[in-house]
């Protein structure tokens, strides 16, 4: 079966409602355990057919966002979701009521009972038009960047294809597509700063009527933060600026120098060689054919996984007008596939595609029998710790990619991963700050996003670009708009990612072992207990970052950049 066999059911809320009451009755009223059982059976196969059915619309509606069937479907369900959450909380709250829920303990994760927790604290039915607004709104703004269109030389691109013209081997043209790209946020300031100001508003007003004093206790408890807390990420980023920025301005320092600038500009900074950055030889067709050769090498398991993949054509790559900006992998539960969602842009880009989201669907994959569906997932941050070290853990056979120009694609892909810890700690402590501040006017969020870049990006030179020199960079970051907070998830498994990098290079043959096993258990651990089944350190404890860190800066010490 294809994708596009996968068949899509407009959902009848009431009929679903119904369904819920029904099931919801059955668990308060069972008799035995085993009538407990069944009726929770019940309600993950509703959860799943609820999830299978939003999840075709996500995709099929970011493929294309002017497709006007699924922009209507999508546009319903951002209604109605919220509506449906009551009464699947309602069933949830009498699972965890019931005098079987000892039971049920021995045979379901602890992160069922966990997530449940989370979901008590933060939702409740008094929400229900603000989550309504919440999604209207993200979707406006996924809608605005998907409708760019800007002229430059001669044609026209999309943001995401526009990207490639930025890291062009001409500086000239890297400069006049930056202005262009970024001219383009300029023009729309206004609108998208006035669609992020309603969705911070609106997700204020969630918190104030749950009880709680602003956004950010919500906004934990909202993405299942099981153990950590605000004050462990505080002190995370204290680390990152003491142990990962100085290490970053010593690699831009000698970006700058191998380059021959007198300055580096924002322009500059993707471009790492004189040569020209290390980009796939290859087009779309035949990545994903030595991708496919490349899993199959891997290991029987990885082999396995792509070949459903490309057999059931689970892979939407290429960029085109009205699709969706960035890149994402989802599962559609009742069939029980991963999809791979992204927009190609012929640099090393196309490569990280195919090994990480490629992470994302592997771990799912392997994970997808799990019981219930509310644990196939673990939490984002333990997410992309698969998919990050699936990046490292392909590394060997990045040499059918870039063939000459493989030595290059390792030094930018390792001065990459660290030059983007401060970044994505620099999106997570502006999130607090507006939200810990809502009132704050669009101008005071432009300033506030640019006194804190000079802290972790202190290299940045916007000279030729006003709004980034304003502070306009956030504008771009999808997450800040449609998944509050899921950001520092990235650099803590970044981390985790580094420390299986340095894993292999210590020749340890147990470190792939060590990742299928986080794979296959899915969501059932929170993100501690997850780092220390993979046998690695976690992020938070006092020295993990520090030690990182030296093991990245010894490999750059001993790396010859000066024939690239």
């Amino acid at each position: 079966m294809k994708f596009t066999d996968y068949k899509y059911e407009h959902m009848d809320i009431e009929a679903l409602q119904e369904q819920l009451k029904a099931i919801c009755s059955k668990l308060q009223n069972a008799a035995s355990y085993a009538e407990f059982k069944n009726a929770f059976i019940e309600l993950n196969d509703v959860n799943k057919y609820i999830n299978t059915n939003q999840t075709l619309v996500d995709i099929r509606h970011t493929v294309d966002t002017r497709d006007e069937y699924y922009t209507q479907e999508n546009d319903f369900l951002n209604e109605m979701l919220p509506v449906l959450k009551e009464d699947i909380v309602n069933c949830n709250k009498a699972v965890m009521a019931s005098t079987f829920v000892s039971e049920l303990r021995k045979e379901v994760p602890e992160t069922y009972f966990l997530q449940r927790e989370m979901e008590e604290k933060s939702f409740d039915p008094i929400i229900i038009p603000e989550m309504q607004e919440e999604n209207k709104l993200a979707s406006k703004y996924q809608a605005i960047i998907a409708s760019a269109q800007i002229e430059f030389d001669g044609e026209t691109y999309t943001l995401a294809a526009l990207e490639v013209k930025t890291n062009d081997k001409d500086r000239d043209t890297r400069k006049r597509a930056m202005q262009a790209y970024w001219g383009w946020y300029d023009e729309h300031a206004k609108e998208i700063g006035e669609v992020y100001d309603q969705l911070v508003q609106v997700r204020t007003r969630m918190a104030k009527k749950l009880g709680y004093e602003n956004y950010i206790e919500l906004g934990y408890y909202r993405m299942m933060r099981f153990d950590y807390n605000k004050e462990d990420v505080e002190n995370y980023r204290k680390q990152v600026l003491e142990d990962v920025v100085p290490l970053d301005n010593e690699l831009y320092a000698r970006q700058q120098k191998r380059l021959g600038y007198d300055t580096l500009h924002a322009w500059d900074e993707k471009f790492e060689f004189t040569s020209g950055n290390p980009a796939p030889k290859y087009s779309r067709e035949e990545l994903v054919k030595r991708a496919l050769k490349m899993y199959q090498e891997l290991d029987p398991k990885t082999g396995e996984f792509f070949e459903f993949m490309t057999e059931r054509e689970l892979l939407d790559l290429d960029s085109k007008p009205g699709k969706a900006a960035g890149g994402y992998c989802t599962f559609i539960p009742n069939y029980q596939s991963p999809f791979i969602f992204a927009n190609f842009n012929q640099t090393s880009h196309d490569a990280e595609v195919l090994t990480h989201e490629a992470g994302h669907a592997f771990q799912v994959y392997s994970s997808k029998d799990i019981f219930p569906i509310d644990c196939v997932w673990p939490t984002y941050e333990s997410c992309e710790i698969h998919s990050m070290s699936m990046e490292f853990f392909t590394y060997p056979w990045m040499k059918s990619f870039f063939e000459e120009d493989v030595d290059k694609y390792y030094f930018n892909h390792l001065s990459g991963a660290v030059k983007f810890l401060p970044y994505g700690v620099l999106v997570d402590h502006f999130q607090h700050e507006v939200y810990e501040n809502p009132e704050m006017s669009c101008e005071e969020r432009l300033a506030t996003w640019r006194k804190l870049e000079k802290q972790y990006l202190p290299q940045k030179n916007y000279e030729g670009i006003d709004i980034l020199e304003k502070g306009g960079w956030w504008m771009r970051q999808l997450h800040i708009f449609m998944d509050p907070f899921y950001y520092i998830d990235y650099t803590l498994a970044q981390v985790c990612a580094l420390q299986f990098w340095a894993r292999i290079q210590k020749k340890d043959e147990k470190a792939f072992e060590d990742y299928k096993h986080i794979c296959k258990i899915g969501g059932t651990l929170p993100f501690r207990k997850i780092v220390k089944e993979a046998g690695l350190k976690v992020p938070f404890e006092s020295g993990c970052l520090k030690d990182t860190v030296q093991l990245v800066r010894e490999w750059f010490e001993n790396a010859d950049d000066s024939q690239f």
